[in-house]
């Protein structure tokens, strides 16, 4: 079989923190795994070095042509369709409207439905121009869950997201999780670090369904009775952390009190998950939360929202909250400061937690997917 994956979203770098790792990951496994089927993947400029071919059996085919745009819609098929291709997978929801060549999807949330007040507030677009944007998602997604020939989804929080907004057979649907890297895992010691006192640590951007507002105000209810400690946000800056930061300064906390780290390179990010007291994770909506399990890789105890797949990931390896409860949030912060047992006990479950996530697992489950079809397909 000759598959072809829209790869362009390829490495956090390029494709963002979930959907870029996701991607990245599923390439490099399958090419550990599979030495029977041809692939050909489809990448940008940014990241057409970066993707390293280490199987004979799969090809790159440069597609400078970036997701959500006009371009994608003309030109992605012509792309494609030239290729000969048996199956294509594509790993987000954006398939262009013209693709011909078969396709499998994978979902990994469906946030303009399930939250549409954050989403709103995520765009610069005017009412009008947002419900545009908002009928042209519904309609690709719509499109992406009837003409695909199966549907991955990453949790079963995802899956029933699906169901809920569309009509579909619940067979067509696997539940595949992702994975979380564990390499960077090691025994906790101090070391040089962003700040001398002790810290909560979060890693992520700040779209607005990640709660960070709320956060920023529990840590100022917290801060004015534990004032040695510290909330280092870690992200790439953009729009939404320049929100952030006018946010914070109309709190009436000291501006050290919170350090907007900015993007972090791996070295510097091992070296502040290896530091911190306390991971927070306050998103209202995840389609499947890899962050806190990266953290709990790295041995930090996890506190998070109690919303979506994240207690289906995190199951009993994290202290809960609900999303928009600023008490609930700082009762669970002052309960991970003064106690240093259940944080030791937080780390022990985290360990066992990530064991029941593998990126190669993932990649052989998606393989499993691929070969469901092409068997299908011979006994027509």
């Amino acid at each position: 079989m000759r598959i072809g994956i829209d790869a362009r979203l390829y490495g956090p770098k390029v494709g963002g923190g979930g959907l870029g790792r996701y991607v990245e990951q599923l390439v490099t496994e399958l090419q550990k795994i599979d030495k029977k089927n041809r692939y050909l993947l489809f990448l940008k400029k940014d990241n057409f070095d970066t993707c390293k071919v280490t199987n004979k059996n799969f090809e790159k085919r440069l597609a400078d042509v970036h997701w959500y745009s006009i371009k994608e819609q003309l030109n992605m098929p012509k792309l494609v369709d030239q290729e000969n291709l048996d199956l294509m997978h594509y790993p987000h929801w954006n398939i262009p409207l013209r693709a011909k060549v078969p396709f499998i999807v994978t979902i990994h949330d469906l946030l303009l439905l399930e939250e549409p007040t954050s989403a709103k507030k995520a765009t610069q677009l005017d009412p009008f121009r947002y419900k545009l944007k908002y009928l042209g998602y519904k309609y690709i997604v719509d499109r992406a869950v009837h003409k695909s020939k199966h549907i991955i989804a990453v949790s079963q929080f995802t899956k029933g997201s699906i169901l809920k907004h569309f009509s579909t057979n619940p067979d067509k649907i696997s539940v595949v999780h992702e994975g979380v890297t564990v390499a960077n895992q090691t025994t906790r010691q101090p070391k040089n670090q962003t700040t001398s006192d002790p810290y909560f640590l979060y890693v992520g951007n700040a779209y607005p369904h990640k709660n960070l507002e709320a956060l920023l105000h529990a840590f100022a209810f917290f801060y004015k009775l534990h004032t040695e400690v510290k909330l280092v946000l870690v992200g790439k800056k953009d729009i939404f952390w320049e929100w952030l930061e006018k946010e914070f300064d109309e709190i009436e906390i000291p501006r050290e009190a919170v350090v907007f780290h900015g993007y972090a390179t791996e070295e510097e990010l091992d070296q502040l998950y290896q530091n911190a007291t306390l991971y927070v994770f306050p998103s209202r909506h995840e389609g499947f939360g890899l962050p806190p399990l990266e953290a709990m890789a790295r041995g930090v105890p996890v506190a998070a929202s109690r919303a979506t797949a994240i207690p289906e990931i995190l199951g009993e390896a994290a202290l809960y909250f609900e999303p928009d409860d600023v008490e609930a949030m700082v009762e669970v912060m002052e309960k991970a400061l003064s106690d240093q047992q259940l944080r030791e006990k937080l780390t022990q479950k985290g360990h066992q937690q990530i064991k029941k996530y593998s990126w190669n697992k993932m990649a052989e489950e998606t393989l499993k997917v691929y070969e469901r079809y092409a068997r299908k397909e011979k006994n027509k």
